[in-house]
């Protein structure tokens, strides 16, 4: 009599694993079938796109022709990560004037090449070691567009000038080149926190109306036509 007990709750056993089991594939059938719909598709869609909004670095730079100091956001992308696009306000405090002013720069940059120095300890649990993730970029290629608030700054030329006096310069916008070099400091993976890697750069900058006035008048020293900028980027994704 315990005997076919034992046999009849082995049995129930093996029957429940069973259902289980059947259970299970059946599930993962369905899900293996079931097809992405017009919904689906949408929202990946939506979501993919706004998560491109999402800035990757944060940039702080001196001088270049946006004010003493400027703070902004930047974006990278291209197959090597060598195009950035950097959104840039800026604060020029009061000198010749009553009162400060405030800038916004829009600025695109090339960085066609990167040479890795030292690279990061393969080991995970390898020390932080800042002789090593190393990596210089010998050339930046910038070109950006920056503009003044104020009244002082006019789009158009007014009408208190003659005509064609200033030709096609305005003073409220103002075209920049920059060619510079990069130092960048790569944060193992195992210690990153907030920033991915770390980039120390200068830039050697110049506006339209500086090469106006070197074109139109030669007797114009370089040095004040070209100017010097530094910054540090912040690399987050």
């Amino acid at each position: 009599m315990r005997k076919n007990r034992f046999i009849i709750r082995f049995l129930m056993v093996m029957l429940g694993c069973w259902l289980s089991v059947e259970q299970a594939n059946a599930d993962s059938i369905y899900v293996q079938q079931r097809q992405e719909n017009r919904y689906d598709k949408r929202v990946h869609y939506y979501r993919k796109h706004w998560e491109a909004l999402i800035p990757t670095q944060f940039v702080m730079q001196n001088a270049g022709n946006m004010g003493m100091i400027s703070l902004g956001v930047g974006w990278d992308y291209g197959k090597r990560r060598q195009w950035e696009t950097h959104l840039l306000f800026g604060y020029i405090p009061a000198h010749q004037t009553s009162r400060g002013k405030l800038t916004t720069t829009v600025k695109e940059n090339f960085i066609p090449w990167s040479i890795t120095l030292w690279p990061n300890a393969n080991k995970p649990s390898a020390p932080l070691n800042w002789k090593q993730g190393w990596s210089f970029e010998p050339l930046t290629a910038s070109v950006y567009v920056n503009t003044v608030y104020g009244h002082e700054f006019w789009k158009s030329q007014p009408g208190r000038y003659p005509d064609k006096y200033y030709e096609f310069m305005s003073t409220k916008f103002r075209l920049n080149v920059a060619f510079g070099q990069r130092l960048t400091l790569e944060i193992p993976y195992e210690k990153r926190k907030a920033t991915r890697s770390i980039s120390l750069f200068y830039e050697v900058s110049t506006c339209d109306l500086y090469l106006r006035t070197l074109l139109i008048g030669h007797s114009v020293p370089l040095k004040d036509v070209i100017g010097l900028s530094i910054g540090v980027k912040l690399q987050t994704l």
